[in-house]
């Protein structure tokens, strides 16, 4: 009978000593998945996003066409922090209009340089032709006027100077026309002037009197 009592004994001293290693590994494991669970949770270090990188094609002090707004002067190349993204920009001022735009440099695509004199003269070779007048509403010509204005595209400009250009003893325009007109005359001989060298006054002149002769 004693000798069973030790084998009991000897099996419940086993037990234990598995419950405990059990206990042991399981309270480990535990450890480890707590300490991987707050290494995830820890905070990203964010980095500065940096404008898409774009060769500059312009310089400070150079002309540049911007389709919407015509002929501007690059006063500046500059650098700003939009957001958590820092831009490089060109900062142009159309005189005419008093105002200064902001372009980014991944954005230069929308402006072109100015006109070159072999260019120029294709142009003035349109002034020369005669009016090509659909006969529609004014308010669809004006629409197709405007497109061709804004459009940057300095053949389609002269194309609008052509069309709405009337001599002092044709027929009178309306308003909208001549204001029309009037916004093509100027970007057109702004254009011309600068790729002439001449003064905008003189440039003016040398196409009305162009306009005058056809």
């Amino acid at each position: 009978m004693p000798k069973k009592k030790k084998k009991k004994k000897a099996k419940i001293l086993k037990k234990t000593k598995i419950s405990k290693i059990k206990s042991k590994t399981e309270s480990k494991l535990v450890e480890k998945k707590s300490s991987n669970f707050g290494a995830e949770e820890k905070p990203e270090i964010k980095k500065i996003k940096k404008q898409p990188t774009e060769k500059r094609i312009y310089n400070v002090k150079d002309y540049v066409v911007y389709p919407k707004h015509g002929v501007g002067k690059i006063t500046a190349v500059e650098k700003a922090k939009i957001g958590e993204i820092d831009i490089q920009f060109y900062k142009i001022l159309v005189e005419k209009e008093k105002l200064t735009l902001t372009v980014p440099i991944n954005q230069q695509s929308k402006l072109r340089p100015i006109s070159s004199i072999n260019q120029i003269n294709k142009c003035i070779s349109i002034l020369k032709t005669k009016p090509k007048i659909k006969r529609t509403m004014w308010s669809r010509r004006a629409q197709e006027y405007d497109q061709k204005i804004n459009s940057g595209d300095i053949k389609l400009l002269s194309e609008v100077v052509r069309d709405l250009f009337r001599k002092d003893d044709q027929t009178e325009q309306s308003y909208s026309e001549r204001q029309m007109f009037q916004v093509a005359f100027e970007r057109y001989t702004r254009e011309f002037a600068i790729s002439s060298d001449l003064k905008f006054d003189e440039a003016s002149a040398k196409i009305l009197e162009i306009l005058n002769k056809r």
